[in-house]
């Protein structure tokens, strides 16, 4: 069918079905073919997918997040459901294809996969979540859009955008990475953070993003378009007026850290062989550290089971009590569950001068577990990666202990859980991460999930202690800043101070709720809207 015959063509200004509402002027004819179905649309929309990872670390570039989420509104202006949703598969797509091309690194390198059947996997993995956008944009297109109301139509984007980020962060254990939100850790909306956690930044962006591309049609009509001048500065702001504020205040003296960065090779982690030397390295390199109040090993930095390993782990306890400190590490636990199943737990254990064994709550896809395991099991390798059988660990468990001090515990995977995150965050007085991001190699990936752990410490106005295999070994801030770090794939002792914090900011207080709470009426009220108008 030629272009002529689709129906996006726009009715006459005179057909608004409110006599109130701002009329609807034809799009430049130069711009048309954005706002059109079809293929040239949907490459754009995935070119501004993949935008949003330079916004993103290690690239940081943050006006790019607020280009890309606005040539995605507004190439969705005119779209039928079905051409919106195409519009919108090629916007995710675009969007995973660029920001977590690691995947194939991760399946080729350390999954034992050809490089064919790794590149089928890693486009299975990426259109899959293609889909999210495919359905936010359909939904977009048939129930709530609302061309004829500009200023309604962009909040009620900016609250569809958030759903969608909060959906994929749930969905099927969830994928919440490349929130746009995150473009803003160091960015004017960074003060925003932890008054609404990157949830805020993310729904500030898309908001802005929409109202930038509907500026032209407000400007007829100067309340509203004051209305919205208004509602794009305003958070940008107050975002800059709040930045480096201070929402905790220090709940005692500071503490010396050190986190040991082993550099094992991913190949050679899981080697029988390979155990005595991996041990006797975290050994060797705690012993000739300088004394601190608490020591950090990664993600299961002693590679067996911790009741195999507790003539070992008795040697390292002692040596913690000798220096008066508390020795934190990764360790598989195996234990028995509530119905006395022995099960296999992904864990951080404490010692000398703390206590306290933390199982991993968020698990890791076919990294540590593998779904439809009784279908997958032994067809290729990449479903029988080592450690790929934990279970999950029980909600509400208590936090770490280290020197009388309340440790918030996130294992890998479980920082780039917002919600989650927050839980966790305030109950303690410090964070602490452990990690092996030897997985993503030499890709962006550390750099994206470091960032992401930045802004968890931001939400949560708390250092945080981040101790990796291979990098990024850090020490952040309570504003989200590195203050003491290592460089990647190099071993070595990063030292620094951490001071515990009390008082929570506004967003762990209130988490999500209130953002939630404006959305769900914003969308309602669209809903309702675009349903009246369909019906005089």
């Amino acid at each position: 069918m030629a272009f002529s015959e689709q129906p996006w063509h726009l009715p006459p200004a005179t057909a608004c079905p409110y006599p109130c509402a701002t009329p609807i002027p034809k799009d430049p004819l130069m711009l048309q073919w954005i706002t059109r179905p079809g293929w040239p649309g949907h490459l754009l929309a995935c070119g501004a997918g993949a935008l949003t990872t330079l916004a993103l670390a290690p690239f940081d570039l943050w006006p790019l997040a607020v280009l890309s989420i606005a040539l995605f509104y507004f190439g969705l202006r005119h779209l039928r459901p079905g051409q919106a949703a195409l519009r919108g598969w090629s916007y995710g797509f675009g969007l995973f294809a660029a920001g977590t091309s690691w995947v194939y690194v991760s399946i080729h390198d350390y999954g034992a996969a050809s490089p064919a059947l790794a590149g089928i996997l890693t486009l299975g993995f990426v259109a899959g979540l293609g889909l999210f956008f495919a359905l936010t944009a359909a939904l977009w297109a048939r129930w709530i859009r609302r061309n004829e109301a500009p200023l309604a139509d962009a909040l009620a984007f900016a609250a569809l955008w958030v759903t969608q980020e909060v959906l994929r962060g749930w969905f099927l254990t969830g994928f919440p990475w490349l929130y746009a939100g995150y473009s803003q850790l160091d960015g004017p909306l960074a003060g925003l953070v932890p008054v609404g956690g990157v949830w805020l930044s993310s729904f500030v962006i898309a908001l802005s993003a929409a109202l930038i591309i509907n500026l032209e049609r407000l400007r007829p009509h100067k309340p509203r378009y004051i209305c919205a001048l208004l509602l794009l500065l305003s958070p940008w702001l107050a975002g800059l007026a709040l930045k480096d504020h201070d929402w905790t205040r220090a709940a005692g003296s500071s503490l010396t850290v050190a986190a040991v960065q082993g550099n094992v090779e991913q190949n050679l982690k899981w080697d029988p062989a390979q155990l005595n030397a991996q041990l006797a390295l975290y050994r060797d390199l705690s012993f000739s550290a300088e004394r601190v109040d608490i020591l950090v090993w990664p993600e299961t930095a002693i590679p067996v089971l911790k009741d195999m390993a507790q003539g070992y782990i008795g040697v390292m306890d002692r040596f913690a009590r000798d220096r008066n400190s508390a020795l934190i590490t990764g360790v598989p636990v195996r234990q028995s569950n509530e119905r006395g199943e022995i099960r296999y737990y992904n864990a951080i254990t404490s010692f000398g001068e703390g206590q306290g064994t933390y199982l991993k709550q968020k698990l890791v896809p076919f990294g540590e577990y593998v779904p439809l395991q009784e279908v997958l099991r032994g067809l290729i390798a990449f479903f029988d990666l080592p450690m790929s059988d934990f279970a999950r660990g029980p909600a509400d468990q208590p936090p770490l202990l280290a020197k009388g001090h309340r440790i918030a515990p996130f294992i890998c995977y479980e920082v780039v859980y917002p919600e989650f995150a927050a839980a966790l965050a305030a109950d303690s007085e410090i964070l602490l991460t452990v990690s092996n991001d030897a997985w993503f190699g030499t890709s962006i990936g550390p750099l994206q999930h470091l960032q992401m752990a930045q802004m968890r410490a931001l939400e949560a106005g708390r250092w945080m202690i981040r101790a990796t295999n291979n990098g990024m070994t850090v020490v952040i801030d309570p504003q989200g800043r590195i203050q003491f770090g290592l460089p990647q794939f190099e071993q070595g002792v990063l030292y620094g101070e951490v001071l515990p914090m009390q008082g929570l900011t506004p967003y762990l207080q209130w988490r999500i709720w209130p953002l939630a709470i404006l959305c769900a009426l914003l969308l309602g009220w669209a809903l309702l809207a675009s349903r009246m108008a369909k019906t005089l």
